[in-house]
């Protein structure tokens, strides 16, 4: 009986303190492993997309595909969170290293948050 009651409180006490977790970890793991499908799984329905020298207002589609080209020109081996912290209006930001076989890029996201939910509205890759 006592097992029982132990597993019930640890279960109650995964489900309540694991939605406390946001989305930042999963999208800074899948930065660090250059996995674009994961990134993008974050993405708003429209996301303000700047890579280097290329900036546009793309689907969540389009952003992905963009995202993942730059991942296969430029593997990344790592991912380092810098600043973190949220806007007056409310938006999270995330401005991190990203580590690449070809070199270091600043990364900036930002999440907007809305109905319960979070999305990437923007992202900025830039040469260091």
């Amino acid at each position: 009986m006592k097992t029982i009651i132990r597993f019930f409180t640890l279960c109650l006490f995964i489900l309540t303190f694991g939605s406390f977790i946001g989305i930042n970890d999963d999208i800074n793991a899948a930065l660090k492993a250059g996995n674009a499908f994961k990134v993008s799984a974050h993405f708003d329905t429209k996301v303000d997309m700047t890579i280097l020298e290329e900036s546009d207002l793309l689907t969540k589609l389009e952003a992905e595909k963009m995202l993942y080209d730059f991942f296969y020109s430029h593997h990344p081996t790592d991912f380092k969170v810098l600043h973190h912290g949220e806007s007056k209006s409310g938006s999270e930001y995330t401005i991190g290293k990203l580590i690449t076989d070809n070199g270091t890029f600043r990364l900036s996201y930002y999440i907007n948050k809305s109905n319960n939910s979070e999305h990437i509205q923007q992202m900025i890759i830039d040469a260091e």
